[in-house]
């Protein structure tokens, strides 16, 4: 029996053992790379109704990139829970949390973390709640077997060199072109088990690389959903011994990974102000393209014109045009506006509460509440520059 076996046969086993009445709560958040969850476990007691049920907790953010050793404790406030895949019974619960850090010494005034953009983003949502924003993310990723220094080897690639052509491997079947289906529908049932709106996978262009879409699902709720799928997939893969990497671009010479985000508005989903209504948002995101592109992850050698991308620095739109900047789906087209829109400039390794809010400030509340969103992810992104993170 194989070692991944043994593992999945002890799980089983340990599964059917009785609580006591405990509950076992595993609390996620978001460290300090803005790409990378943490978690760990706290035994709850009493029935969990509402997440204010769910206490308080901490945790060490000097070892999370979030915190001086002399002053690290860092707020964990419970923001969403679900069901956990991992541990089968159903009060058994993964926590969401938003992270934060005392002001200073006196520990009266807690602050957002330096990765907690979910803070900023729950302003623009409510000021947009009256056009019930509606999203898919379609998140791309890879399968990586190893990575170091020296070397990246995606799972199905040969030892030394590169696999054949693109061309055979999206959407494929069989074992010549289709490297980690295990990994896949392990990580798709896990998520119905948890109760994401997990819309769907497939097999990626590049040989290796995979995608799944989240959505559609409301307001800021599809960034909750996101990262908990993430968390989901990382601790899927690493039962498997395989990591996960977001990271968007790996080889020059195939495609990138993205999280291409679909969008609507009330209007847009009722086609009442038609084709117009369309245009309209799509001129909005071209006016902010700059600043877009500042929010939606590393696209420095992604969004290069090529391997199914639009340029980085030049904004473009079309009808079922996927080297568009912004893609009308035909469906929304042929409908005279009712339908949605495709925003394919976002990298895979996004956060979704700062793209997302991009997106909505800038179409439904014309930029008013983005300001302070941008200037803590733009001081996040200087400081990252220079911070001694380790890479997946």
């Amino acid at each position: 029996m194989s070692e991944i076996a043994q593992t999945f046969r002890f799980y089983k086993n340990l599964n059917h053992l009785e609580q006591k009445g405990a509950i076992m709560a595993e609390y996620i958040w978001i460290d300090g790379s803005d790409t990378t969850v943490r978690s760990k476990s706290r035994t709850l007691r009493g029935e969990i109704k509402s997440i204010d049920d769910i206490p308080v907790w901490n945790y060490d953010g000097s070892s999370c990139y979030q915190a001086s050793t002399h002053n690290s404790e860092v707020i964990l406030k419970p923001v969403a829970y679900y069901p956990d895949p991992f541990r089968s019974k159903e009060y058994n619960i993964l926590v969401l949390c938003e992270s934060h850090i005392w002001a200073d010494g006196d520990f009266k005034e807690l602050r957002p973390a330096n990765t907690n953009f979910r803070h900023y983003a729950r302003k623009i949502f409510e000021a947009a709640d009256h056009q019930e924003p509606w999203f898919g993310i379609e998140q791309e990723y890879s399968v990586l077997e190893h990575k170091n220094k020296f070397t990246v080897k995606p799972l199905g690639w040969p030892s030394s060199g590169y696999p054949g052509p693109q061309g055979p491997y999206y959407c494929s079947v069989g074992a010549t072109n289709c490297y980690g289906r295990s990994i896949m529908d392990a990580h798709y049932k896990s998520c119905l088990f948890a109760g994401l709106k997990i819309a769907g996978t497939n097999c990626e262009t590049m040989p290796g690389q995979w995608e799944f879409q989240i959505g559609p699902v409301a307001g800021i709720e599809a960034g909750d959903q996101l990262w908990v799928a993430r968390y989901i997939l990382m601790r899927v893969a690493e039962d498997f011994n395989i990591t996960i990497t977001l990271e968007p671009k790996l080889f020059k010479d195939f495609n990138g990974a993205g999280a291409h985000i679909n969008f609507s508005t009330t209007i847009m989903r009722s086609g009442e102000q038609g084709m117009d209504y369309i245009h309209q948002i799509i001129e909005k995101l071209k006016n902010q393209h700059i600043m877009h592109i500042q929010l939606y992850g590393d696209n420095s050698k992604r969004l290069t014109g090529q391997h199914e991308t639009s340029s980085a620095e030049i904004f473009t739109s079309g009808v079922g045009d996927r080297t568009a900047s912004v893609r009308i789906p035909s469906f929304t087209a042929m409908n005279d506006g009712l339908g949605y829109i495709e925003d394919r400039r976002p990298a895979s390794d996004i956060d979704p509460y700062v793209a997302l809010s991009a997106v909505v400030d800038t179409t439904v509340n014309d930029g008013a509440h983005i300001e302070g969103l941008y200037k803590a992810y733009m001081e996040w992104k200087e400081w990252r520059k220079t911070a001694e993170i380790e890479e997946v």
